[in-house]
């Protein structure tokens, strides 16, 4: 089993294994020659290539990387894997250029992207043995970060706007005597149901539940749970009306 990931710089600069052993660890996320070489080579060669040709070439080979992969996935240039082997991808899925796919950990199921989801360019869906679901038609824009260190689920056909921030995690700071990177890292995980829209330059912090059809305002924090069908906004945000009750047509 690969070792528990807690502080990715630290990790790095752990000088008791070699440098293929900690890369191999935070990259990969499997032992062994075969996926290194598989995954160095695919992207070395494909990974940057331009135009429809590379749109072409990554499509077929970057699912030999994944978990699973359906028909007619695009990634776009200079799209980043990690531990890929747990990310699966359903069908007619747009990977947009420079995003990052990573869902390392050492006891998570990783990344599930569900069909008609589309990434928009350098966004990134990040796990620290966490997991998240993207359910089908979710819509993330530019510059985008989804992160979870348990567990985040953002419902179908949700839309989140671009620099849109989502953190299914935080640290500790009870104590003063120790830095706060050194202290437990709570994760009690977000879900945000169907059909919602997420304004630009929200963030939406651990432990939100966001009901069905609800909309965020841009620049918001949301620190509390939302209600289905209402609109919040403001820092920290609060409902200001509700679109119609649930029983409404």
């Amino acid at each position: 089993m690969t070792p528990k990931i807690d502080n990715v710089p630290r990790e790095i600069f752990d000088k008791s294994r070699s440098k293929r052993e900690k890369y191999q660890d935070l990259v990969i996320g499997q032992p062994g020659w075969g996926p290194l070489l598989r995954h160095e080579a695919i992207l070395t060669l494909t990974g940057h290539v331009p135009g429809a040709l590379g749109l072409f070439l990554r499509s077929r080979v970057y699912p030999l990387l994944l978990g699973a992969c359906g028909r007619n996935v695009f990634f776009g240039v200079g799209v980043t894997l990690r531990h890929p082997h747990k990310i699966c991808i359903g069908n007619d899925v747009v990977i947009d250029d420079g995003c990052v796919l990573d869902a390392k950990g050492s006891s998570n199921t990783g990344i599930t992207i569900g069909n008609g989801v589309f990434l928009g360019r350098h966004s990134n869906v990040n796990t620290k043995d966490g997991d998240i679901i993207l359910e089908d038609g979710v819509n993330v824009g530019a510059f985008c970060t989804i992160f979870s260190a348990s567990h985040v689920r953002c419902g179908q056909n949700t839309l989140f706007a671009a620099y849109s921030y989502v953190v299914g995690g935080g640290h500790d700071m009870k104590r003063t005597d120790v830095a706060v990177i050194d202290q437990t890292r709570p994760s009690r995980g977000i879900d945000i149901g169907p059909n919602c829209w997420i304004g630009a330059g929200t963030s939406v912090l651990d432990g939100v539940t966001i009901g069905r059809d609800a909309v965020v305002g841009a620049n918001s924090v949301v620190t509390k749970d939302v209600a289905a069908f209402s609109i919040t906004a403001g820092s920290p945000s609060e409902v200001i009306r509700v679109r119609h009750s649930a029983t409404t047509k």
